[in-house]
C-alpha cells in the first residue's frame, strides 16, 4: 500500500493509484498528525486574532474578519464562486490524479482540514466518482483556484460527475451511494482549492508519455538511419565522453544498442560517405538535449508532488505562516523548456521522413518503385511539415507572461496551467509526426533487404508489418497513419 502523507510519490506511482494497480491509504501516524493540526485550526478560528483564510475574507479581502458562526458559510462561498472554469472537461484520469495529489499535500498535516474530508476525497478516487473539471480558467497562482473549486465542488452536493461516458449532477450521484454532501468548516475551502494539482497532474501525465516517446524517437530515428544507410561512427562512446550531457550519452548508447549486429551496417561500413546530415548525424545531441529537459520537470515534479501547497501553511496553534508555496512558477518555466524539447523531437523527425524522399544511396524517390503514376509517400511529409510548424506555435512560454488579477493582490501570476496544456498538446503531436517516421522508415528497410537489422529494429519492423503493408501502389494512407498513431498512443513498440 502506498502511504499518502509519508512515502515519496512519483509519476508512476501517481499513474499506478489511479489506474488500480496501487492501493493507497493513510497510516495511523498520519491520521493522528491530520486532527493535531486540525485542533490548531479551530482553536485559531475562535480565537480573536485575524488570520488570513480562516477567520477573514479572501484575496483584497482579507482585511474582514469573519465571525466564528459565519466560517461554513465562508468557506462553501469560496468553492461556489471560484467554479468559473470554462471549456471542455478535462480527461477522467487527469480529474483522478488531481485528487490523488490533493489528498498526498493533504495528508502531510499542514492543511488543517479534517480526517473526514479526506476520508471522502480518498472514496471519490477508489471508486471512480470523478468531477467534472473544465480545461480553462486557472492562472496557476493561488493555485489552480477555477480547476481545484469545480474538482471538489461534488464534497457540497454542487457540481457534476463522470458516469461511464455521460455528465451527471454531484447530488444524484451522491445518493446513489449513500452519501450526504459535506457541510466545510474553518480554512477547508482554502486548503481545498490552494495548490498546484491541476498544473502537477498535466505534468504527470506528460511526463509519463514523454519517457516513451523519447525511446520511441530513438527507435524511428535509428530505423531511418539504417533506410538511409547512414554511418555508426557518430555514436561511438569516446566522442560522446568529451562532452558528457547526461542526454546525449543516453542516445548514443541506445542507438549503438540499436545498430548492435545490423547487417545492413556492415554492408556499407567502407562505403564512401564522409558524412551524414544533421537530423541523422546529430540525434545524440538533439534528442538528448530533450532527455535533459525531460529529467529537469521530473526532478521538479517529484518535488511538487510530495510539497505542501496550499495556503496559509498551519504550523502550530498560534502560527499559520500566510506565503506564496501556491505559486505555479517552478512548474509553469520547467513546463515551457520541456515543451520546447518535446516539440524538437518531431521537428528532426519530419527532417529524417524529407531525406528518406529523396532517392539516395539506393532508395527510390518518394520511396515508390513506380513513381510517376504513383506519389508514393509524398503527402505525408506535408502533414508532419503541418505539426511541426503547429507545434513550434504551442512553444510560445505561457510562464512568460502575467496579468494581476484579484485587485493587484496576486499581481503576479504563473500561468502554469496553460504551460501543461499546451506540453500535452505538443505530446500529441509527436506521436503523430513518430508515427509517419515509423511508416516512413518500415518502407525504407524493405529497399534494404535481404541486408537484417539489429533484434529490436527486426521485432518492431513486424510490428508495423502486421498492420500496415508495404506500399507498392497508390492507396489510401489515411488509414495506414491511424493505425501507427493508435499503436504509438498504446505504447505497443519496443523500445528497449
Amino acid at each position: 500500500m502506498f502511504k499518502y502523507g509519508t512515502e515519496h510519490l512519483t509519476v508512476n506511482k501517481a499513474i499506478a493509484i489511479a489506474n488500480g494497480t496501487l492501493h493507497a491509504g493513510m497510516t495511523e501516524d498520519v491520521k493522528n498528525n491530520i486532527k493535531k493540526c486540525r485542533q490548531n485550526v479551530e482553536t485559531i478560528a475562535s480565537s480573536n486574532k485575524a488570520v488570513y483564510g480562516i477567520n477573514t475574507g479572501f484575496g483584497p479581502l482579507c482585511d474582514v474578519q469573519i465571525t466564528p458562526e459565519q466560517t461554513s458559510k465562508l468557506q462553501e462561498n469560496l468553492l461556489i464562486t471560484h467554479a468559473v472554469g470554462v471549456g471542455n472537461p478535462i480527461d477522467k484520469e487527469l480529474s483522478k490524479i488531481m485528487m490523488i495529489c490533493k489528498v498526498h499535500a493533504l495528508c502531510q498535516g499542514f492543511s488543517g482540514v479534517r480526517l473526514e474530508l479526506i476520508e471522502r476525497i480518498i472514496y471519490f478516487i477508489e471508486n471512480d466518482l470523478l468531477p467534472i473539471v473544465p480545461e480553462q480558467g486557472s492562472v496557476g497562482a493561488s493555485g489552480d483556484l477555477a480547476p481545484l473549486a469545480h474538482l471538489f465542488l461534488p464534497l457540497l452536493g454542487e457540481g457534476e460527475f463522470w458516469v461511464d461516458n455521460s455528465i451527471k449532477p454531484a447530488k444524484t450521484v451522491l445518493k446513489q451511494h449513500g452519501l450526504k454532501p459535506m457541510k466545510l468548516e474553518a480554512k477547508e475551502g482554502l486548503g481545498l482549492i490552494n495548490g498546484t494539482q491541476f498544473i502537477l497532474a498535466h505534468a504527470i501525465i506528460g511526463l509519463k508519455k514523454m519517457a516513451y516517446l523519447l525511446d520511441l524517437a530513438d527507435v524511428s530515428g535509428t530505423m531511418s538511419l539504417e533506410g538511409f544507410q547512414g554511418s555508426a561512427s557518430p555514436f561511438k562512446e569516446a566522442l560522446h565522453k568529451i562532452r558528457p550531457f547526461k542526454g546525449n550519452l543516453k542516445v548514443a548508447e541506445r542507438i549503438r544498442m540499436l545498430l548492435k549486429d545490423s547487417q545492413n551496417l556492415e554492408n556499407h561500413f567502407e562505403c564512401s560517405r564522409v558524412q551524414d546530415p544533421y537530423s541523422i548525424r546529430c540525434m545524440p545531441q538533439v534528442h538528448g538535449a530533450s532527455r535533459n529537459a525531460y529529467c529537469h520537470l521530473n526532478e521538479l515534479a517529484e518535488i511538487e508532488m510530495n510539497s505542501v501547497t496550499d495556503n496559509p501553511i498551519i504550523l502550530s496553534e498560534t502560527e499559520a505562516v500566510s506565503g506564496g508555496n501556491f505559486h505555479g512558477q517552478p512548474l509553469a518555466m520547467a513546463l515551457d523548456y520541456a515543451s520546447i524539447a518535446a516539440s524538437e523531437l518531431g521537428n528532426i523527425a519530419d527532417r529524417r521522413c524529407y531525406l528518406l524522399l529523396e532517392g539516395k544511396y539506393g532508395l527510390p524517390r518518394l520511396l515508390t518503385e513506380a513513381g510517376g503514376l504513383n506519389s508514393g509517400f509524398m503527402i505525408p511529409q506535408y502533414t508532419t511539415a503541418a505539426l511541426v510548424t503547429e507545434n513550434k506555435s504551442l512553444c510560445f512560454p505561457p510562464s512568460a507572461d502575467s496579468i494581476p488579477t484579484s485587485l493587484g493582490q496576486e499581481d503576479h501570476v504563473s500561468m502554469g496551467s496553460i504551460s501543461g496544456r499546451k506540453f500535452n498538446q505538443i505530446l500529441g503531436n509527436i506521436e503523430k509526426i513518430l508515427a509517419i517516421e515509423l511508416m516512413y522508415a518500415a518502407q525504407a528497410l524493405e529497399f534494404r533487404r535481404p541486408n537484417t537489422f539489429s533484434k529490436t529494429i527486426e521485432e518492431n519492423f513486424k510490428i508495423i508489418r502486421q498492420q500496415v503493408a508495404k506500399l507498392e501502389d497508390d492507396r489510401v494512407l489515411k488509414d495506414d497513419i491511424n493505425t501507427l498513431i493508435t499503436m504509438v498512443k498504446n505504447q505497443v513498440f519496443i523500445v528497449h
